[in-house]
């Protein structure tokens, strides 16, 4: 199938994203023409975390705004576009919305076909965008509102492994930044705090390790910061600098080991279920950008024997180019979706695997 131009819209969190890229529908890497991000940290900034209304008047007054610097710094107008792809879902449902009412305008303006994408597997099929990967592959989902394990056996193909009980990581370490002042994104900051710091100045739990399986949790290992924290400033009044450092070092190595532990566990389930040669370990997901969990993470992979991709830091976090990446993708299996397309503010990715959290999104950053 010849290279289509594909505009791709996202708006599920608090980050309003377009690209246009050029792909070629089931052919791995695609070339990406131009993508702008335009962030809302600052709107948020007083409230320790994203207020969905907020978000959501944001996206509408900057879908449009965002849409055209694209279309312009590529160099292309509406008329060079062969494709609409927005995220129609999960998200915070005020700004998946918004975006899908944008494109659905956009494509009964100009005729265009639309492609409804899940969020998730915009994340899970970024590997493909710039990487010659081939299915199936073993993908960690890891981000603000999301943990899962998945085999990607295809463009609408996941089956889960495991993936969190409770707390995304994202949003845990957005929590321990709010718990010690550091401000929001969260985990950019603790990161930079966690680099003055000793990762074994306190004992924190790794969190079912002591279970067999591919779930996590950080709920507890957010509340045991917190304790480790209120008992310094009980008996100080307050903590250190040098304190503050080494708890976000201890909090960043302890979800690092976790997990870098269920990342083996996931591998070795794979080999079971698939007899590939040299299989991919790929990562994607706004927590995949921390530079410890990272290291971990191809550190497990190297020593399970699976090759290792992770996509560029921008690619990581939510973005346009992932969007419309996985409508080309399924446009190898399917047509467009109607003008009728809906908004859902839950969507998994394994349709067959029991409800959990990271099957939809809550007010974190991913």
């Amino acid at each position: 199938m010849d290279a289509r131009i594909i505009l791709g819209l996202e708006s599920s969190c608090d980050d309003t994203a377009a690209a246009v890229i050029r792909a070629r529908p089931g052919v791995p890497v695609a070339e990406i023409l131009a993508a702008r991000v335009e962030g809302q940290d600052a709107l948020h900034a007083d409230f320790g975390g994203v207020v969905p209304e907020i978000a959501a008047r944001a996206h509408a007054e900057r879908l449009d705004l965002v849409t055209e610097a694209t279309l312009d710094a590529a160099g292309l107008s509406l008329g060079d576009i062969d494709a609409i792809a927005v995220t129609a879902g999960p998200g915070l449902i005020g700004g998946v919305l918004s975006g899908v009412m944008f494109a659905k305008g956009l494509a009964a303006a100009t005729g265009l076909p639309i492609y409804g994408v899940n969020h998730l597997a915009g994340h899970a099929l970024t590997p493909r965008l710039t990487d010659p990967v081939e299915f199936p592959y073993l993908a960690l989902l890891v981000s603000g509102g999301h943990c899962q394990f998945l085999i990607v056996e295809g463009p609408g193909s996941f089956t889960r492994l495991g993936g969190t009980i409770d707390d995304a990581p994202g949003e845990a370490f957005d929590k321990i930044a709010k718990l010690l002042g550091l401000g929001q994104p969260g985990g950019p900051r603790v990161e930079a705090e966690a680099r003055a710091g000793d990762p074994a100045a306190f004992a924190l739990p790794r969190p079912l390790l002591d279970r067999p399986g591919c779930d996590l949790s950080f709920s507890g290992l957010k509340t045991a910061a917190r304790r480790a924290r209120d008992k310094l400033a009980e008996a100080r009044g307050g903590i250190t600098r040098a304190e503050r450092a080494d708890l976000c070092a201890s909090f960043q190595a302890a979800v690092a080991e976790t997990l870098a532990e269920k990342t083996r566990r996931a591998c070795a389930e794979f080999r079971e279920r698939h007899a590939v040669a040299r299989p991919t370990l790929a990562v994607a997901g706004g927590v995949a950008a921390n530079g410890t969990i990272r290291a971990a993470l191809r550190g497990v992979a190297e020593a399970e024997g699976f090759g290792w991709v992770a996509p560029p830091l921008a690619l990581c976090t939510d973005n346009g180019a992932m969007i419309a990446w996985a409508a080309a993708e399924a446009m190898a299996l399917r047509g467009p979706d109607a003008l009728d397309l809906s908004a859902r503010p839950r969507w998994p990715l394994d349709m067959d695997a029991a409800p959990m959290l990271g099957s939809g999104r809550k007010g974190a950053k991913a």
